[in-house]
Order: C-alpha cells, then sequence, then structure tokens
C-alpha cells in the first residue's frame, strides 16, 4: 500500500513537472513563431498548447484518482480523463484548422522566415522535450505512458524543423516553412480524430473495441451450473476500465452456497476476459425475466 501510495505521488509530481515544462515551452514558440514569421513554429505551438490541456487534465486527474466514489460519482473518477481527452482534441482541431487558414495561402505566396531562429527555438525544443521525455521514461501509470508516447512524436517534430531550417540557412526554398506545417498538422490531426472517435463510442457506451458480446456469451454458458445468459450490458468507463452486468438463469432449487461459488466462477472467467467490474443476477429456471432486452 505504500509502495503505491510512493507510485502515486512520484507520476503527479513527474506530470506536473512536464506540464510546466510544456506549457514553458509553448509561449517561447508563439513568441518566436510570430517573430521568425515561420508557421511551422507556430503550427506545433497549437499542438503543445493541446498538450498543455492534457498534460493539466493529466495532473490533475492524476491527483483525484485515488478519491473513492460517492453517492454522486458512484463509479468514481474515471471518466474525467476521457472528458480531458474530449476537450484536448477539440482544442487542437481547432488550432490545426487556424494554422491550415494560415500556412495554405503561403504555398502560393511563400514568405521569408527567419532560419537562426527557427533553428535556435528548434534546438530548444529538442532538448526540453528530450527532458520531459526523460522525466516520464519508466512511468507506471497510463497518465504517464500516454504523455511519454505523445512527447516522443514532439521531439521527432522538432528535429524535422531543425533539417529545414538548416537547409534554410544555406538554401532560399521559402515554400519549405509551410509545407512542414501542413504536414505536422495534417499528422497532428490524424492522430486526432481516432481518438475522437474512440472517445465519442466510449461516450455512447459503445461495448470496448476489440471485445465479442457473443462469445463472451457463450464462454459464460458454458460455465456448470449455468443454463443461459442473458440481459448482457458491456461498457467501458474511460476505454481501460470495462465494465459488465448480466442474468444467469439457475437451478431452481440452487442453494446460497453454490450459488456463491458459481459466482467465483463466473467472477474468475470475466477477469479473464479482461473485465474489471461485474454485476451478476441469477435467475431460477421457472422465472421470466421481465426486463431482458439482449
Amino acid at each position: 500500500m505504500e509502495s503505491e501510495k510512493h507510485e502515486h505521488m512520484k507520476s503527479t509530481k513527474n506530470l506536473r513537472v512536464v506540464f510546466f515544462l510544456n506549457l514553458f515551452f509553448t509561449i517561447i514558440e508563439i513568441v518566436g513563431g510570430i517573430l521568425t514569421n515561420s508557421v511551422a513554429i507556430l503550427s506545433d505551438a497549437v499542438h503543445d498548447f493541446g498538450d498543455s490541456v492534457t498534460l493539466a487534465a493529466a495532473w490533475v486527474l492524476e491527483k483525484t484518482s485515488e478519491k473513492g466514489r460517492n453517492e454522486q460519482q458512484t463509479f468514481g473518477y474515471r471518466r474525467y480523463s476521457l472528458l480531458g481527452a474530449l476537450i484536448s482534441a477539440l482544442v487542437l482541431i481547432l488550432g490545426s484548422v487556424l494554422i491550415l487558414v494560415r500556412a495554405v495561402p503561403r504555398l502560393f505566396s511563400p514568405e521569408t522566415v527567419e532560419p537562426r531562429g527557427m533553428l535556435a527555438i528548434a534546438v530548444l525544443g529538442i532538448v526540453i522535450n528530450t527532458i520531459a521525455v526523460l522525466r516520464l521514461r519508466g512511468g507506471k501509470k497510463l497518465n504517464e505512458r500516454v504523455v511519454f508516447l505523445h512527447l516522443m512524436e514532439d521531439v521527432l517534430g522538432w528535429i524535422a524543423v531543425f533539417v529545414v531550417s538548416l537547409i534554410l540557412l544555406f538554401y532560399e526554398i521559402k515554400i519549405l516553412d509551410p509545407i512542414l506545417s501542413i504536414v505536422i498538422t495534417i499528422y497532428i490531426l490524424s492522430k486526432i480524430f481516432p481518438i475522437l472517435k474512440t472517445a465519442f463510442r466510449i461516450f455512447l457506451q459503445y461495448a470496448p473495441q476489440g471485445s465479442d458480446v457473443k462469445k463472451i456469451q457463450q464462454e459464460l454458458r458454458g460455465l456448470e451450473g449455468v443454463h443461459d445468459v442473458h440481459d448482457i450490458h458491456l461498457w467501458s468507463l474511460d476505454g481501460h476500465y470495462t465494465v459488465f452486468s448480466a442474468h444467469f438463469v439457475v437451478d431452481d432449487d440452487s442453494d446460497v452456497e453454490t450459488l456463491e461459488e458459481l459466482k467465483r466462477n463466473i467472477r474468475k472467467s470475466l477477469q479473464s476476459l479482461g473485465i474489471n467490474h461485474s454485476t451478476i443476477e441469477f435467475e431460477p429456471t421457472s422465472v421470466q425475466c421481465e426486463e431482458c432486452d439482449l
């Protein structure tokens, strides 16, 4: 218990440090993008602002993740992380659209940029994002692991800006800056829309992706003592924590001990299928289910 608490405190501290690093660098990017007239840097500033929103949500949610459930939050606070992802995705999409509106016209009328300033900001971007990546390396919490992967993408993006700025130092190929901006923005959007799709699926209580309700039903029907399984409901709270409920038809004369043993077997089978929380209702064979819809 003590080690779990220590890990939780470490995770919260790491996310807090990375948040402030990211926010500090986002401000530098906005100022630097304006001064160098680089839409590539401004597009990454928008991206990093979205990261800051995500990091802030991850930090706050990590602090509240161990709060127990209550009368209002009967499943706890897990869905807050999903809400944070949704907000962050919408912020990134809005920012990306604004960047495209500015960058696309520059393909036809390229403007001069300041490559030395771009180079300096790119070096700073590589350094700061690498520090953040190293801070989160080896993190055990899901928040840390997701942010780690996101920051690794940032490091690679800044390496691309570094290479382009080096080229611009020697060759005046003005169109490279808007091209890089558009490529970065399209890449970001390609990552965001699948996240949005997943978030909406979870909010609308679809069965978790990759799950097969019919297969689960068939496996549970094969358990000794189970005549049938129906009224199955399977959904996810946050994309990771899966919840299940169903009615199990059993013998009319089943005693309490038999049912408790059967319940343990059912839960064991469900856990092997990756289900975290289950609600099990037993029905005698002689009783007709009045609320079944699956």
